[in-house]
């Protein structure tokens, strides 16, 4: 009798229910999330894993501008229809450093997780130009201005030391260096290189 007096009481209370359903929640949620932030793997950086050159960092910036992410995840499940198509499934080791994490699960677009080296830069310009000229069936529209944008570097280095507050193992030298380094190059450039170190870390220990 006393359980159907709690449960009543309970469900006829939104209010109640409301701040039970948050405890449950978050009481499962520690139980699966606490363990990841004692484990190496997910803590640590993949061998060979660099951080991002500033071109590569500016790039990165550009492709979140773009949109990028909101038609191509970076993060391939650990399926054999995944692995076959797109390469190893995704680590958490190959993204310790991203600020914000770029996974998904939106695939308009298919997975770029590894298609750093997959493409010359070439064959990566004339997609962003005009994606039709390289694949015909794509519905994917043409980024054309970003070869005309160019980069001042203003920024650059002010964004590196960000994160290297959080752990991106960056020198001081690098950030100094970081303006001249991008000046004058095009968002086109920029973003190209990004896309180039997509899964290199990975791709090169297989070799």
């Amino acid at each position: 009798m006393s359980k159907k007096i709690t449960h009543d009481f309970v469900e006829k209370r939104v209010g109640w229910l409301a701040i039970f359903a948050i405890i449950a929640i978050s009481i499962g949620g520690l139980v699966e999330i606490t363990p990841l932030l004692f484990q190496n793997q997910t803590n640590e950086p993949v061998v060979g894993l660099e951080p991002y050159t500033p071109l590569e960092l500016e790039g990165r910036d550009i492709y979140i501008r773009e949109g990028c992410n909101n038609c191509h995840s970076q993060m391939i499940r650990p399926f054999r229809a995944e692995t076959e198509r797109y390469g190893h499934y995704s680590l958490a080791g190959e993204h310790v450093w991203e600020r914000p994490f770029l996974w998904g699960s939106k695939r308009t677009g298919p997975d770029l997780a590894r298609v750093g080296g997959r493409y010359s830069d070439e064959w990566h310009y004339v997609h962003m130009m005009n994606p039709r000229d390289v694949v015909p069936e794509s519905n994917m529209p043409g980024f054309p201005w970003l070869a005309e944008n160019k980069l001042d570097g203003e920024l650059t280095a002010k964004k590196m030391e960000v994160f290297q507050f959080y752990g991106v193992p960056y020198t001081d030298e690098e950030i100094a260096g970081a303006k001249a380094a991008v000046a004058g190059k095009t968002e086109m450039e920029a973003l190209i290189a990004y896309l180039q170190s997509l899964g290199t870390a990975l791709q090169q220990q297989a070799n």
